[in-house]
Formats: structure tokens, sequence, C-alpha cells
């Protein structure tokens, strides 16, 4: 008889544990009730309930599914013979529980589709439809449901979307499908709770002054300008992905990183299996690498802001032209333990400083309010390009190859010059803003 697959972690178990058990009912139907039905009061009864009859109900199943190792009717069935009915009603319940759950997982991909028309100004948005609320006396969010709810077609469309999914969930197993997408989902859901929760809007979107109007206290290079609330469209079209300054600095920091993750990463390996090092000199020079980078990134600050007042991309390229120069005595001379650690602490020192300079040049190169966006793309580049294509695919293939270790350190000697070169690229437009901060 074939082994019966089951979860492949605690954490998956757990998180799809929680997924049966908190649904979309407990978020948005739990508070309505609580709210009409006592408050705090029924809030107590509900926990008692919950610890006295769902939490034993729960662990008498799990108790009994890993006693039997059978499904709902096969574990009762196992009990006993007159059992077995109890099992088809648990498969029942949880049948006559999809349909609703079809319709409801329906309205999810409906209003994710109109979120999405929203934030591109699409025609297809919930805003289409703010001209019809406003005509008709109706709530926009009444307006968008009632439409949805005229439309049955619509409605049955996104439901078998929604079964569609479902299938291809549990077409993957309990391991490949439901443990997977629970381990990612659930987690993601508290984040998105969490967000809700606890983010704000900025004070001007909500009618309220900046807060520099609101302290009296404005920065030299202080414009109302900055203040104005932008679409997602401006910030992404308008102030980010049309920003050629931003494009050049994203992609410095891909050959950034690859030059700070091909040194941390290829280490250990490159001394003990090329140059023979034991497992334990390996170790003292990747934590000294490591080490190097607090002192590096104060550094690397102080001399931005002190020395050069405010200009990133000089000392930028001071640092990178330096890591260059380490990398290429690391390399000439990784026979000599004394200069292969003084040169990986020096790497480490000077590697630092850019990484975080570049995200901070972003964030002067675009208005605040697209300062996030701005800084997501810099490290987009950086960790997809720089750390997972460049340092890890393209640096192991070549260290396979015919050009060996002697070609990583080309590529990473060329990773330095190019960053350098695209850093360099900015210099003027940022001598631009420096100015004009005076």
């Amino acid at each position: 008889m074939e082994e019966r697959k089951g979860f492949g972690s605690n954490f998956g178990f757990l998180m799809a544990a929680v997924g049966s058990a908190v649904g979309l009912g407990n978020i948005w139907g739990f508070p309505n009730k609580m709210g009409a039905s006592g408050g705090f009061t029924f809030l107590v009864i509900y926990l008692v309930l919950a610890v006295l009859c769902g939490f034993i109900v729960m662990v008498g199943e799990l108790a009994l599914g890993r006693k039997t190792r059978h499904g709902a009717v096969g574990a009762y069935k196992a009990l006993s013979k007159k059992f077995k009915w109890m099992g088809w009603m648990g498969i029942l319940s949880a049948f006559f529980i999809l349909f609703f759950y079809c319709a409801l997982g329906g309205y999810c991909i409906k209003y994710t589709v109109l979120n999405i028309g929203d934030l591109f100004h699409a025609g297809f948005g919930a805003n289409a439809l703010a001209e019809t609320a406003a005509t008709n006396g109706n709530s926009l969010g009444a307006e968008v449901f009632g439409a949805f709810m005229s439309s049955p077609t619509e409605a049955i469309v996104y439901g078998l979307i929604f079964v569609a999914l479902t299938m291809l969930i549990v077409l993957g197993g309990v391991g490949g499908g439901i443990e997977k997408v629970c381990s990612v989902g659930m987690p993601a859901l508290f984040v998105a709770l969490l967000a809700y929760v606890l983010i704000r809007d900025t004070p001007q979107s909500c009618g309220l002054p900046t807060i520099e109007k609101w302290r009296n206290d404005y920065p030299k290079n202080y414009s109302e300008k900055q203040e104005e609330v932008l679409t997602t469209r401006e910030i992404f079209f308008k102030y980010v992905l049309n920003n050629k300054m931003l494009w050049f600095i994203a992609i410095a920091n891909a050959f950034v990183y690859m030059v700070r993750y091909g040194c941390l990463d290829w280490a250990p390996t490159y001394l003990k299996e090329a140059q023979g090092y034991d497992i334990k000199e390996a170790g003292w020079a990747y934590f000294a690498y490591e080490f190097a980078a607090i002192p590096g990134t104060l550094v690397c600050g102080w001399l931005s802001d002190v020395v050069f007042k405010g200009r990133r991309a000089i000392t930028t390229i001071i640092f990178m032209a330096l890591v260059a120069l380490f990398i290429f005595l690391y390399w000439q001379f990784s026979d000599n333990y004394m200069i292969v650690t003084l040169s990986l602490i020096a790497i480490g020192f000077f590697i630092y400083g850019p990484v975080m300079l570049i995200g901070v040049q972003a964030l002067d190169l675009a208005p605040k309010n697209a300062a996030g966006t701005s800084a997501g793309l810099t490290g987009f580049f950086g960790y997809f390009f720089g750390t997972a294509i460049l340092a890890n695919v393209v640096m192991g293939y070549v260290a396979e190859s015919s050009f060996g270790w002697d070609g990583t350190f080309v590529l990473l000697l060329v990773a330095c010059a190019l960053s350098i070169v695209f850093v360099s690229f900015t210099y003027k437009e940022e001598q631009y803003l420096v100015q004009n901060r005076k």
C-alpha cells in the first residue's frame, strides 16, 4: 500500500490549521457580530466555547487522524463501524461550506480586479462607477456591490475562477499544494492585516497640514510641491520608471551587490577548495569580512555627509575603486593567508558603504512621496540581478568553466568598474541637487 503523504514541516501544518480556522468569516463577520451581540460579553463567551469545545474537538480529531492514518470516513470507521456516518457528515459539511466560499472567493477575486483597475486608473476599476453612485445617491461601495450582484454571469465566472484555483492547489497534494500555499499565504495575510491596522496615509491626503507646517519647521530646500499627493501611476511612470538617473543607480547597485555577495558567498569555497586552507582559517576570513562592514559603513556615511557635503556619487566611486584594488590583491596573493585576511577585511570595510549610499542616493533623486518605490527599484536590481543572477549563477558557472577561479576575479573587477561608470553618470545631476539645497 502506498504511503500517505503528509505535511513536510510543523510550520506548514500550523499555517494550514490556522488557515482552516481563521477564515474570511472571522475577519469580516466576527467584528460585526460582536458589536451587535453584546460586545465584550459576546467575546468572553466566544473564547470560553473556543477553548472548551473547539480546541478539544480539534485535538481529538488530530489524535484520531494520526492514530488511524486514514481520512475522515476511514478514521471513524476504525473506531467503530457504527461511527462511520460521522465521517460522512464531516465531508458533507465541508462540501456545503464550499458553496459559500465559492461565492465569497469570487467576491474577493472581483474586488482584487477592481483594485488593480483603480491602481492604474483603468476603465474596469471601481472608480468608474463613482458618477453613477453619485447620481443614484449611493456610496461607491454599495454601487459596486449592487452592480456585481445584478450580473449573475459575472458572479458565476468569478466563482468558477476561485474553484479552478482551489483545484490547482489541491492537485498539488498536501505537501506540494496545501502546505506551500498556506506557508506563504497565511503570513502574507497576517502582514496585510497588520499593515491595514498600523499604516496611515500622509497627513495632507487626509485633509491635515503637512508635518513641516504643523511644526513650523521647514528645511532650507523645502518646496510645497514636494507635498503633492501622487497617484500610483505618477509615482511609477513619471518619477521612477521614467527617471534615467534612478536606472543608472539601480544598475550600479546590481554590480555592487554582485561584488558584495560574490566575495562573501564564494570566499569559504575558494579558500578551502582552491587554496587548501582549512575550514577554521576560511571561517575567520569570512568573519573578518562581515565584521569590517560596521566601521566601514559609518566612515562612508560620515565622508558623504561631512567631507563631500551630501555628494553620494563621488564617495561611492572612491570606495568602489578601493574595493577593486583589494580584490586584485586578494586574487594575486591568495596563497598568503595574512594578505588574504587583510584584503577581505578591506573589501568588507569598503563595499558596505556603497551598498548603503546607493539606497540613500535613490531617495535623493526622487520626490519624497516616491522614495519607497525608488528604494524598491534599486533593491530589486541589487538582490535579484546582482545577488541571485550575477553573484550566484554567473559566478558559479564561470568558476566551473575553463576560466576557473581566475575568471571569477576578472568578473568582480569588471563589476567594480561598471558600478563606477554607472554611478558617475549621476554625478552632474547630484551636483545640481546639492547646489539647489544651499
